[in-house]
């Protein structure tokens, strides 16, 4: 079980560095738009983005659970590890992925609430 807990640490780990590294993809109007301005916004929009909390562990923790209980089920003790293993890498992947989107969606929302024409 010790090997899963340091597989899910792992992949956790590069999921986040992942979110920490991308930037959202905001397509928005220019015309009218100071850009000096609109950076800083952007800015300031990512900041208040940072704010949502990762998805990427309470995953990880609810796909452990479900796989290790689908293992279980049809398995022995073996399979219920396995199970958790794999349950827990693939909650990982949807937390991140999800949290990734919500990010993108405080900054879109809140470019717009500042005035600008966001087109995505």
């Amino acid at each position: 079980m010790k090997r899963i807990g340091y597989g899910v640490i792992l992949v956790s780990l590069i999921c986040a560095a992942g979110c920490a590294g991308r930037r959202a993809d905001v397509v928005i109007d220019p015309a009218g738009v100071d850009m000096g301005r609109y950076q800083q916004d952007l800015a300031e929009c990512q900041q208040i983005a940072k704010q949502v909390r990762h998805g990427a562990v309470t995953g990880a923790v609810g796909g452990a659970v479900v796989g290790g209980a689908v293992g279980a089920i049809v398995g022995n003790g073996e399979t219920a590890e396995r199970g958790a293993g794999v349950g827990a890498v693939v909650g990982v992947a949807r937390g991140a992925r999800a949290t990734r989107r919500e990010k993108q969606l405080v900054i879109k929302n809140c470019l717009r609430n500042r005035g600008y024409k966001v087109l995505n």
